[in-house]
């Protein structure tokens, strides 16, 4: 297993993760599934000594098989060490994501492990949906919506099958419950870079 190097817009400077510490965590992330295939929960979690997997990051852990996707969750909040979060929400991509049936033991060797970790979301001041599309970078910013109770946020990567920003941003308000063609100046807008990487045979 080799971590691969992907970057997807990291704001706010260089990576922080190395290979060796992005391929303990997709070491990590892949013993949690084993343990959740064995025992039907999630695997306690112990103290990583070295100081980046202490740091307090937010993080999406996502699955594909034959290149589709077989399972994404994650968070934006950015509230414990960067190693308890990858091997949660390993065990949450794997059984929990109600999109799909629960990972099954005979799948795991067909998964590939990806791992994106956050960087700090910063607010946007839009005042319009032209001025928004202006604004976005594509295939660098991940984007999320907040409006009353709609919420819903787009990694860097959902780029790749939505290059136009129009048809990005009208994905996400679609994510979130919105009609397509909904504006409203009490929408907020966040945008956020990622630290991404994968395993790779």
């Amino acid at each position: 297993m080799m971590a691969e190097r992907r970057e997807a817009g990291q704001k706010g400077g260089r990576a922080f993760l190395g290979v060796t510490e992005r391929t303990q965590l997709l070491m990590l992330a892949r013993e949690s599934i084993k343990y959740g295939l064995s025992h039907g929960c999630r695997q306690p979690l112990s103290g990583f000594t070295a100081a980046v997997f202490r740091h307090h990051a937010a993080c999406f852990v996502t699955l594909t098989k034959a290149g589709a996707l077989r399972g994404c969750v994650g968070t934006l909040v950015a509230d414990q060490p960067l190693a308890d979060t990858v091997a949660y929400f390993a065990y949450s991509a794997a059984f929990e994501d109600h999109r799909f049936e629960p990972l099954a033991a005979n799948e795991l060797a067909q998964v590939c492990i990806g791992i994106s970790v956050l960087s700090q979301q910063e607010p946007m001041a839009i005042g319009s949906e032209s001025q928004l599309l202006e604004t976005l970078s594509p295939c660098k910013d991940g984007l999320t919506l907040s409006y009353g109770r709609h919420h819903a946020t787009f990694l860097p990567q959902v780029w790749e099958s939505l290059p136009e920003p129009r048809a990005f941003v009208s994905a996400l308000k679609a994510k979130a419950g919105l009609p397509e063609d909904f504006w409203s100046t009490e929408m907020q807008w966040s945008h956020y870079g990622v630290e991404s990487f994968s395993e790779r045979d």
